[in-house]
């Protein structure tokens, strides 16, 4: 049985969590079908945007509680295993370079709101709840810590963290993890208007967009400088900027808008 489910649709990959009975809670069959559909999305040239969902009443509810209760009995050796198996899950999907777009509905708890971190846009519907958890149970959000500090609002998100009280959509939307908040149903057509605006990009532009803003946090200020400036001048003679200077000079519209 898989539990992450991807569907394709007019150049966009679909992946849905899929494991409705435990509201899709991640257990370690889902990390690596969630691994593996991240690497192999990120290799599809064809492909312009992934959206990232879930099946049923919820988005995710975390850590699967038969999975918790065999990491009660794993060694320290165990738990730093399975724990690096999370951390390069999230990692792929923070590294995939297509537009990652989650629409979360129902619940997001735990380990969930890594999910929600590594999306480069989040639509979250209204009565969606939203917790940092792990501190109620005596352990850390410590795998996912990462991936939200990068997103987050750090004075928003902190007590969030430290806390593990329970937030709303809106509360989600000021720390940073969201980006619009919709009535209830209505996050599949707030997507489908998200999809629109990445389709008028060039899907290169995107990619290499995407790819200098997750490399700039780890450079120093002149490899910036070279990074940046490399970049810009590479995509002015490229096909696609090319293609993408000369329709806008003559007032029409670019090929990539056509496919």
């Amino acid at each position: 049985m898989s539990f992450v489910v991807v569907t394709e649709m007019n150049q966009v990959a679909y992946v849905k969590l899929h494991r409705p009975d435990v509201r899709n809670a991640f257990n370690p069959e889902m990390i690596e079908e969630l691994t593996q559909s991240f690497r192999s999305l990120n290799a599809r040239k064809d492909l312009r945007a992934v959206v990232l969902q879930g099946e049923g009443k919820a988005f995710c509810a975390g850590a699967d509680l038969n999975w918790m209760r065999e990491m009660v009995n794993f060694s320290f050796e165990q738990n730093r295993e399975d724990s690096l198996k999370l951390f390069n899950m999230f990692e792929t999907m923070a590294q995939c370079l297509l537009p990652v777009i989650g629409m979360v509905h129902g619940a997001a708890f735990g380990g969930a709101l890594g999910l929600v971190a590594i999306c480069d846009e989040v639509i979250a519907e209204e009565g969606t709840q939203f917790c940092f958890s792990e501190v109620k149970l005596g352990i850390a959000p410590a795998v996912i810590s990462s991936f939200v500090n990068r997103k987050a609002v750090p004075g928003k998100v902190r007590p969030l963290m430290l806390s593990g009280v329970v937030f709303n959509a809106h509360v989600a939307q000021q720390a940073g993890l969201v980006t619009e908040v919709v009535p209830p149903g209505e996050g599949h057509t707030a997507v489908q208007k998200v999809i629109h605006n990445y389709l008028q990009c060039g899907p290169e532009a995107v990619r290499e967009t995407k790819k200098l803003l997750n490399d700039l946090n780890f450079m120093s200020w002149s490899q910036q400088k070279d990074a940046t400036t490399l970049l810009i001048a590479e995509r002015r003679v490229s096909t696609e900027g090319q293609e993408g200077l000369k329709s806008f000079l003559e007032k029409r519209e670019p090929s990539w808008r056509s496919q």
